[in-house]
């Protein structure tokens, strides 16, 4: 599978420990994340490595998620399938004088024909996540100061 990988890093206004609990929890994904309509969890459970989920997104693309890593604080990762495409992300945080860190980093594969347009997902990747984890500082704030 041919990879691209993809990156960003924003800041955040509030302490690491909030910023993760947030953003490690699929329910409120599609609060922040421009490409999505709904999350559908089997469960209510709080997140934990092994947790499934499907994402529909505005385009139709259902992706099948799951957490692969979860060390709270510190770094949360995910796989998303569909199809011949494979996108891997992982966030990892830190402490800042005025909040926090969050630096995301990723991959998105392609098999045979399915190659071409994970090839654009990824192109395309550090922008969309970029944006999307300022939308999420943006509702932390707003949760903060009303």
């Amino acid at each position: 599978m041919r990879g691209r990988e993809f990156g960003a890093v924003v800041d955040f206004g509030q302490p690491v420990d909030t910023v993760f609990g947030y953003l490690a929890d699929p329910r409120n994904r599609p609060e922040w994340q421009s490409s999505l309509i709904a999350v559908t969890l089997k469960e209510r459970a709080a997140p934990y490595v092994g947790m499934r989920w499907r994402e529909t997104t505005v385009v139709g693309v259902r992706p099948r998620m799951e957490i692969t890593r979860l060390e709270p604080g510190a770094t949360w990762s995910e796989r998303g399938t569909w199809h011949g495409v494979e996108a891997d992300l992982t966030l990892r945080f830190s402490p800042t004088d005025d909040g926090s860190r969050v630096r995301a980093e990723g991959v998105v594969r392609g098999a045979g024909p399915w190659a071409p347009p994970a090839t654009l997902a990824g192109r395309l990747a550090s922008a969309a996540i970029r944006s999307d984890l300022r939308r999420a500082a943006k509702v932390l704030e707003q949760r903060a100061h009303g």
